[in-house]
């Protein structure tokens, strides 16, 4: 047994054992959580001074959760933003907080800081160490092999206290984390830190795939944080490969690449490969003419084992594009976590990611469900809640939101993920990630859910591309509340050549098809108007994730909104849109 094997076991191991008493696991976390923090400026306010290591499990964890309210983001930034202003004393945790982690700005249209700590590294080092171990069962790779790995850390910037701010995964990059995980998985990434830290999208790209091809015969696997970039990524190849080509033929760099210490890192590891550059101008010839592009993974990477990357949520969409690309590749869906916390590992690697659930590792926080109802032909509005419950209480079946305390210094902290217990993991419960629960559609009495959503722009987009040579490369949408009445805005960035009215038709069936009995009954009272879909040009999304990319640092960090009130955004659909059509459903 080599190195990395017996590692793989001893990680499995612990979450083994772990995952058998997660229960009693959780209480220690918890304790662990609150003696670390004892006597911070937030927890004082509500626990006063009780002494947090006289007390058993049971007498914390009541006490905690009895005394400590559960908040959202907006309760937490006024301490948050104290830290940033530069105040030293102990507000959220006693280890000093140096570094804040920007959330992906996707959600609630707006970015927040969150605490980063060294916790924080670990943790991540830990999961994929975790994931990698439970792969590798399913699918073994060589050690020493590459990852074709699609990653971006953006830029850092100082707050007014002088602590460093930028996505999580811009300083997960940059710490000395992520050089041990590649030591500890034998795996390695074909871009240097030049590549990965370029900050201009195209560039960046460009050098990963001219990289990843200059490594070819060594690259295990692909990967990135989200699928979305893998597509994004396979996409741009399709219009640069032959300049990509010349790059490996030469052993030169494009002019494209202007950014100095890139270039210098890129062809420090480049030769003139005449061979390889015609080997892949035949295929993707081929590719090309014959195939558009199915297959283009396996390839041109022939070793390559499987995709990687987050496939879940807002990102399912793209599952189709991706299958299409990996021509038979196994999709294996990375991890569950939020730039909060990492929440659950994914044990079943050979699942396909509409079946995938993720097993809660209970020594990464504190985590309580908030059980979620919501009543056939309800019309009053959100979900029925009830109390908290605990790891140890949830139901096998039953929706929660996800409420977490963090050793970051986060307590009793919505996250808004709507989740589903499918299962357990010897004692710690399997999730399903469901949706956002603040991505909801909704003007008055209706109610529709990015699940609503995703299930409506389904049937549309296969109705089209059953109609049509054409095809939905990306979508999202708004609900207009300036228009009298209301209406739904859906905007679809499609490929290829669609008429008029095989768009009017998808309209119409989008509209038909959302089933909340809110919905359906506003838009027969026409208190809702009728679904606009809006067509915009090609590359309107690629637009927008750029200007979110530049202000939040990383495409890593950005997700496509399944539904937006964010003006910039709405400016740019707007701007880009060259053709709208009005539903009939309800004349």
């Amino acid at each position: 047994m080599d190195t990395a094997e017996a590692g793989y076991d001893d990680v499995i191991g612990w979450f083994e054992r772990v995952s058998e008493k997660a229960c009693k696991v959780q209480s220690q976390t918890l304790r662990r959580i609150l003696e670390l923090n004892s006597g911070v400026e937030y927890l004082r306010k509500w626990l006063g001074t009780a002494n947090v290591e006289e007390m058993d499990d049971y007498s914390l964890e009541t006490l905690f959760t009895s005394l400590v309210p559960i908040v959202s983001h907006a309760d937490l930034d006024p301490y948050i933003q104290r830290i940033a202003d530069g105040e030293t004393s102990p507000l959220l945790t006693q280890e000093p907080i140096t570094v804040l982690s920007l959330s992906s700005g996707t959600t609630e249209g707006r970015q927040k800081y969150v605490p980063f700590t060294r916790h924080s590294s670990q943790t991540t080092l830990q999961i994929f160490r975790l994931s990698a171990a439970y792969r590798s069962r399913v699918y073994p790779i060589r050690e020493g092999g590459r990852i074709l790995e699609f990653i971006y850390a953006g830029k850092e910037f100082k707050t007014v206290g002088g602590l460093t701010v930028g996505t999580a995964t811009t300083h997960y990059y940059a710490s000395k984390e992520f050089k041990t995980k590649q030591e500890k998985t034998k795996s390695f990434t074909c871009s240097p830190q030049e590549v990965i830290s370029g900050g201009e999208f195209g560039q960046c790209t460009y050098c990963h795939l001219l990289l990843g091809l200059h490594y070819s015969s060594q690259v295990e696997f692909v990967a990135s944080a989200f699928s979305y970039t893998i597509v994004q990524a396979f996409s741009f190849f399709e219009e640069t490969w032959r300049e990509i080509c010349a790059d490996i033929k030469e052993g030169n760099l494009s002019s494209r690449i202007t950014l100095p210490k890139m270039r210098k890192a890129v062809l420090a590891l480049i030769r003139p490969n005449p061979s390889l550059a015609s080997q892949i101008e035949e295929i993707c010839t081929e590719l090309e003419s014959n195939l558009g592009w199915f297959g283009l993974v396996p390839k041109l990477w022939p070793n390559a084992k499987y995709i990687s990357s987050i496939m879940t949520g807002s990102m399912l969409p793209y599952l189709k594009k991706l299958r299409h690309y990996g021509g038979g590749l196994p999709l294996v869906c990375a991890d569950y976590g939020s730039t909060e916390s990492w929440i659950g590992v994914n044990v079943d690697p050979h699942l396909p990611p509409e079946d995938v659930s993720f097993a809660v590792i209970p020594t990464f926080s504190y985590f309580e469900f908030i059980p979620l109802y919501r009543r056939q032909n309800q019309q009053d509005g959100d979900f029925i809640e009830e109390k908290p419950v605990p790891l140890s209480q949830v139901k096998l079946g039953q929706e929660y939101e996800l409420v977490l305390t963090t050793f970051t210094g986060l307590y009793r902290y919505r996250l808004g993920d709507v989740v589903e217990v499918t299962g357990f993991h010897k004692g710690t419960p399997k999730l399903s990630f469901i949706y956002r629960r603040k991505l909801i559609l909704t003007i008055n009495i209706d109610k529709n859910t990015e699940k609503d959503l995703q299930r409506v722009v389904d049937k549309a987009s296969q109705l089209l591309s059953q109609t049509t040579k054409a095809e939905v490369v990306d979508f999202t949408s708004h609900a207009d509340v300036t228009a009298s009445p209301g209406r739904y805005i859906i905007y679809w960035e499609i490929r290829g050549e669609a008429e008029d009215n095989a768009l009017e038709e998808c309209c119409r069936e989008m509209d038909a098809g959302f089933v909340d009995y809110g919905y359906i009954v506003s838009r027969r009272m026409n208190s809702i108007g009728p679904l606009e879909l809006r067509v915009v040009e090609r590359g309107t999304f690629g637009k927008v994730a750029e200007k979110c990319v530049g202000k939040c640092g990383g495409l890593n960090q950005f997700k496509t909104p399944r539904c937006t009130t964010n003006s910039v955004m709405l400016n740019i659909l707007d701007d880009s849109t060259v053709k709208k059509f009005r539903s009939s459903a309800y004349d």
